[in-house]
């Protein structure tokens, strides 16, 4: 199986790129089943219906949330209608949505989608180990599913590898969200689970985050706020990581994906130029 993970989206510069690129890079490579993190596609906070639809319809198979889940309060309601956005699943029970779904890939295969939130410099929720011990031991790889990939968007790079670690062998793929910066330590663990701590941002890296880089700097220099936090406007790199998952669910192959913008481009070489790869 042929998946594609694509970190955060920051808004319109990198709903375009995105938007652009997907649907060649589905059929260049391919691809079998692609998730795409939402969270900060509408505006740098949150995600909308139009938004949400816009992504699957360019070929994204699932789209995961995190933090800003619902700072646009249209999603509380189009999240219950939609089954392949999912938030994390370790929000308190009575949270609108879903944390996990099951879902069918473009090669008939069926692909367990889990978002998760970690709570070390985060907000306090439900803790995520155990939490992904219920969803795993509801699905287990192999058996209820073909594939398992985890979302795990969190700050502390040690809390993220501890995760990785935790779900080693159970899981196809645990790659991190949130702190919008490429690592360079993708790799496969011991049990055959590919990682990696941090997928990047789609969005535009003449920025702070992906943020116009003046307010920022305000804060930074000045402790004062002056103005709201607008996502930066300039050409966007499209980033994430390639995952080729076995007949057993485990991993292959891992590779990092940067594509347009400022970042060194960086696509896998596994799958070859054309769609012969």
């Amino acid at each position: 199986m042929r998946l594609l993970f694509v970190g955060d989206v920051v808004g319109r510069s990198g709903r375009t790129v995105l938007l652009t690129q997907l649907p060649l890079l589905r059929a260049r490579w391919r691809l079998d089943f692609v998730i795409v993190n939402g969270e900060n596609a509408a505006g740098g906070f949150g995600i909308t219906e139009a938004i949400c639809e816009e992504f699957l319809d360019a070929g994204a198979d699932a789209v995961t949330l995190g933090n800003h889940a619902f700072d646009q309060r249209e999603a509380l309601v189009y999240i219950e209608r939609q089954p392949r956005l999912i938030r994390p699943a370790n929000f308190p029970p009575g949270t609108p949505g879903r944390g996990a779904n099951l879902i069918e890939a473009a090669n008939g295969a069926k692909v367990l989608v889990v978002n998760m939130m970690g709570r070390v410099f985060m907000d306090a929720l439900d803790d995520p180990f155990a939490r992904i011990e219920q969803e795993l031991s509801a699905c287990p790889l192999g058996l209820a599913c073909d594939a398992a990939v985890i979302d795990f968007h969190a700050e502390a790079t040690s809390e993220k590898q501890a995760f990785g670690h935790f779900v080693d062998g159970r899981a196809s793929l645990v790659v991190g969200t949130h702190t919008h910066t490429p690592s360079a330590d993708h790799r496969i663990l011991q049990g055959g689970t590919a990682y990696a701590t941090e997928a990047g941002m789609t969005g535009d890296y003449d920025s702070v985050i992906g943020m116009d880089k003046e307010e920022p700097l305000r804060r930074f220099t000045r402790r004062i706020p002056s103005g709201r936090f607008e996502p930066a406007s300039g050409p966007a790199t499209l980033s994430g990581v390639a995952v080729e998952i076995g007949p057993k669910g485990l991993a292959r192959k891992i590779a990092p994906v940067r594509i347009g913008g400022r970042l060194a481009p960086a696509e896998p070489d596994f799958w070859g130029a054309d769609q012969n790869g």
